[in-house]
Order: structure tokens, then C-alpha cells, then sequence
């Protein structure tokens, strides 16, 4: 007996298999479980770290959902008054602005300065409003001493053309906040009206700019490659020196923080 039960215990010959061993082989040369062989964790000695910044990555992909929804509640929650200054910027400019356009940039904009909550620099203290400085670039543009006699402006309507912004005027101010405009008063609109500087447009907005301020925009990095820059489109020309005036008091009252003076009357003729 004890004989029988080595016999049947004894491994047959080379090339013959029984059904348990073909089973056992069939197991371990499975895909997966070569797989499980190949990702064994490795020895402690050995230098496997993971980047953090993958890590990270991976995990903010698996919130960013959760987080683009949020946001997106949270601009939901305000765009009653981008639709309304929208809106407001097309009846006084003209039927070209596009205000859903309008509204985009102004949101991309939100988040462009919502990424100086996590800049890499030292946390700023915020300042009192008494205590702002007046940025640099503001101080030399609205330096009311630039604008003489023989200054040069142009229309903000002939401005967005010249940049590639098509006949969309508000993208030009939402854009460059920093840049100096005058809104023409009827006196103002009647002259350039008279001179074929522009078009008789009734009660809708027309802002001057300046030319030098414009033509250094186009040289910048922004705007000095776009096959789209068509500065012939600019047109500039010298205001009377009564407009250049009312300009002055304008950019001094706006580096000043004031309000806007009301439109002077027309001079004695």
C-alpha cells in the first residue's frame, strides 16, 4: 500500500503532464499575474521616489470638477452685473460690441487676477486705501503735462481695428485699464463731427486716445506679431486747443482719484 501511494506520488516522466499541473501552469503564466510579478514593490535600498508634482497633479485632476463647478456658482452669482454693465457698454457704444464677448474676457480676467492669491512671493499685507500707491505706469500715462497743442489722438473705435479687436470697443478698455480716455461731449463730437473725423452718432459714447499710447501698445509682445495689426486704420489727429484742455483736467482729476468734472460750456465764438 504504502508503495502504491509513492508511485502515485512520484512526478511522471519529462513532457507528460497531469491535469493539476497543466492547471498550476496555466495559472502562473496568466497576463495578471505576470503583471503582479513584474510590480513587485522595491527592495528598501533602492531609489524610487514619486514626483510630488504628479502627485499633486493626479489629485487635482480628480478635483478639478468639483472645483470648476464651484467657481462656476461663483461667477453665476455675479453675472447679473456683468450683464448689466454689458448691456450698459453696447447702448452707449454702439450696436458692434459684443456683450457676451465682453462678459468672457471680463471673467478671464477675474481669474487671471485671482491667481495672485497664490503667488510664489512673499505674503503682502494688505494696505489701507489711504495707503495704495498709485502704480508707476498710471503716474507717467496720466501725466496731464503729455498732452500739448501738438499732441495726437485717435478714436477708440479706430484703435480696437488697429489692434485686430474689430469694431469692438469695449475689448480695448477692459484690456488695458491703464490706458488714458476721454469721453467726447457734444462740443467735443461736434467738431470731429465737422472736421470728418467721425460720424454724427447721437448720444452714444466716443472716447479719444492717445496715439503714442496706442502705437506703443502695438510694439509690444503682445500685439507686435498679430498678422491682424492694422495701424493705417489709426487716423490721428490735433484737437483744438480748448479739447486739449478739457483732456488735461480730465487725466489730472483721474490721477487725482476724483470725480469727473460735468462738460464745460462751449467758448464765446
Amino acid at each position: 500500500m504504502g508503495a502504491a501511494r509513492d508511485a502515485e506520488q512520484q512526478p511522471g516522466p519529462p513532457g507528460e503532464e497531469g491535469p493539476d499541473d497543466a492547471e498550476e501552469q496555466l495559472v502562473s503564466t496568466s497576463p495578471w499575474n505576470i503583471m503582479i510579478k513584474h510590480r513587485r514593490p522595491p527592495e528598501p535600498s533602492a531609489r524610487s521616489f514619486t514626483d510630488p508634482s504628479v502627485s499633486m497633479d493626479l489629485l487635482r485632476a480628480v478635483l478639478q470638477p468639483s472645483i470648476n463647478e464651484e467657481i462656476q456658482g461663483i461667477f453665476n452669482k455675479y453675472m447679473k452685473f456683468f450683464q448689466t454693465a454689458a448691456i450698459n457698454v453696447r447702448d452707449n457704444v454702439g450696436e458692434e460690441v459684443d456683450p457676451e464677448q465682453l462678459i468672457q474676457e471680463t471673467c478671464r480676467s477675474c481669474l487671471e487676477q485671482a491667481k495672485l492669491l497664490f503667488s510664489d512671493g512673499k505674503k503682502v499685507v494688505p494696505r489701507l486705501p489711504h495707503e495704495q500707491a498709485v502704480p508707476k505706469v498710471i503716474v507717467v500715462i496720466w501725466d496731464p503735462s503729455r498732452l500739448t497743442e501738438t499732441t495726437t489722438f485717435v478714436l477708440g473705435s479706430r484703435a480696437n481695428k488697429a489692434l485686430g479687436m474689430g469694431g469692438t470697443r469695449g475689448r480695448l478698455y477692459i484690456k488695458h485699464p491703464h490706458l488714458f480716455k476721454y469721453a467726447a461731449d457734444p462740443q467735443d463730437k461736434h467738431w470731429l463731427t465737422e472736421q470728418q473725423h467721425m460720424r454724427a452718432i447721437g448720444g452714444k459714447m466716443a472716447y479719444l486716445l492717445i496715439e503714442e499710447d496706442i502705437r506703443d501698445l502695438a510694439a509690444s509682445e503682445d500685439y507686435r506679431d498679430s498678422v491682424d495689426l492694422r495701424l493705417e486704420e489709426l487716423k490721428p489727429f490735433i484737437p483744438p486747443a480748448w479739447m486739449t484742455e478739457k483732456m488735461q483736467k480730465h487725466m489730472e482729476t483721474l490721477r487725482r482719484g476724483g470725480e469727473v468734472p460735468p462738460p464745460e460750456d462751449p467758448p464765446e465764438p
